[in-house]
């Protein structure tokens, strides 16, 4: 297994991530789940991606039966995200993940699915979410702060920029980085240089597009990794829904050499065409991979002094 260095946290983590939304999948059950982590962590794999509103926190729950064997919690560099905006809502949901992952911290929690551009308004509230992570980061239930966003990388960077007039800086951000991204909306081209400039720790995702990417016939599996891992990313997130896929990207990182120019341009050159209007990067262009949206709850309620302005 490689490692690469998590931004100016100096934390070193698995330039593989194991993804946590597919580990309780309908089909996939609980027995071929925890075979799944312990296999990862037992190669080398460190960096554990889920977030609290995977599979009715299914997943958190998986993952922490998978960690409480053989001393592999502390193997790891656990990873979760939570919807909350405000204040109240974000440390609710931190609690119960730290309770399903049998833990009593986590290594880093991100704000999940900043997609809108009232997101950072809401979290930045002083009655926002990230006032709770800050209070318990003090606390000692978590070490580093980021977030998360799929969407349109100009809300990413209007995040950094909200982040930044509040004296805030991130310690990773996560996003879509893969072969059609460069074409499309890019994050790669405009978030990317801006966390590299400033040594924000970069989480890379979707590099196949959930699979969708591969529908599309113009690359493989092996290649979508291989263009994820060789851009300044410090942990490729990958779901593993089997043992097969599990050791495809095991493989992967395993036998990683960088790709030289001309390799890049010719596998962008192959998925220019298709990529041109986000048909295949679902996530920017529909709202099916929105949960927030089908769940506005999760969300919390806006903060008590916006409410009162609008009453008054």
């Amino acid at each position: 297994m490689q490692y690469r260095t998590l931004g100016h946290t100096g934390e070193r983590v698995s330039a593989i991530g194991l993804g946590g939304w597919h580990l309780a999948l309908p089909y996939v059950d609980e027995q071929l789940s925890l075979r799944i982590v312990r296999r990862a962590i037992d190669h080398g794999i460190t960096f554990i991606d889920n977030s609290w509103d995977y599979n009715d926190g299914a997943s958190e729950t998986r993952v922490g039966n998978a960690l409480r064997e053989g001393g592999r919690r502390d193997k790891v560099f656990l990873m979760t995200k939570i919807d909350g905006r405000s204040r109240q809502e974000a440390m609710r949901q931190l609690d119960e993940s730290l309770k399903r992952f049998q833990t009593d911290h986590i290594d880093l929690v991100q704000h999940h699915e900043v997609i809108r551009f009232d997101d950072p308004h809401r979290i930045f509230d002083e009655e926002g979410a990230n006032a709770a992570l800050i209070e318990a980061r003090k606390a000692g239930k978590l070490r580093y702060i980021g977030f998360t966003g799929h969407k349109d990388p100009q809300i990413h960077l209007y995040m950094l920029e909200v982040a930044h007039a509040h004296g805030f800086t991130f310690d990773a951000v996560q996003m879509p980085l893969n072969v059609m991204d460069a074409h499309y909306r890019s994050f790669e081209k405009r978030v990317l240089p801006e966390l590299v400039k400033h040594n924000i720790g970069v989480l890379g995702m979707k590099s196949m597009g959930n699979g969708i990417i591969l529908k599309s016939h113009t690359a493989t599996a092996r290649e979508c990794l291989r263009y994820a891992l060789n851009l300044p990313t410090s942990v490729v997130i990958t779901g593993c829904d089997s043992m097969d896929v599990l050791e495809q990207a095991l493989d992967a990182a395993d036998s990683f050499q960088p790709m030289s120019e001309a390799e890049v341009q010719a596998l962008l050159a192959k998925t220019k065409s298709v990529a041109a209007d986000g048909g295949f990067e679902l996530f920017k262009t529909t709202s099916l991979f929105d949960s927030t949206a089908t769940h506005p709850e999760w969300l919390g309620e806006e903060a008590a002094r916006v409410r009162d302005m609008m009453r008054a």
